[in-house]
């Protein structure tokens, strides 16, 4: 069952939108789930925090440069579990880290993401989170669009866990 406060907040904060729109792996689509727009809002930030805590034990937490940031540091405040950040690529100036904080060879890693449409970015940061060394079966997104994510993350051997689907979320509207 989806969070009423949840879908009552991103609405308030108008973070789906109509009309035509570019994705970032290229289709269209007929509606956008504006992540800056929920993330930015401090009400709905604690609620997808609270919501991720609920879900989340003892793992290390990580969040996907720039759109997941907001949401796996107000959860890792939340719940007093560490993160790392992953970055889409690998930095060509200072450090040159790909993963950004303290990451132990080994440890459990739950991926905190916005919006999952194919997938690609949370299996891209699951990827390098595994040839870092740590273990990761799990991505916890706020909204998964229901266009190919869940099937895609699973056939890498990732669950997909979703706080809303774009279903629930369009029903609402």
């Amino acid at each position: 069952m989806a969070d009423r406060d949840l879908i009552e907040a991103l609405q308030t904060v108008d973070a789906v939108q109509f009309g035509t729109f570019e994705l970032s792996h290229g289709g269209t689509s007929d509606y956008y789930v504006d992540k800056y727009l929920f993330e930015t809002d401090p009400h709905c930030l604690g609620l997808i925090a609270d919501a991720f805590a609920e879900r989340i034990s003892e793992s290390k937490l990580a969040g996907v440069a720039l759109g997941a940031v907001p949401l796996v540091t107000a959860t890792s405040v939340g719940t007093d579990l560490p993160y790392v950040i992953v970055r889409k690529k690998t930095k060509e100036y200072g450090s040159g880290n790909r993963i950004e904080g303290v990451l132990e060879d080994g440890e459990e890693v739950v991926v905190l993401e916005d919006v999952a449409t194919t997938g690609q970015s949370a299996i891209d940061a699951v990827g390098a989170l595994r040839e870092a060394g740590a273990t990761v079966n799990r991505v916890l997104v706020v909204v998964d669009r229901e266009e190919g994510a869940s099937e895609r993350l699973k056939a890498e051997g990732i669950e997909l866990e979703a706080l809303l689907t774009a279903s629930e979320l369009l029903d609402s509207s």
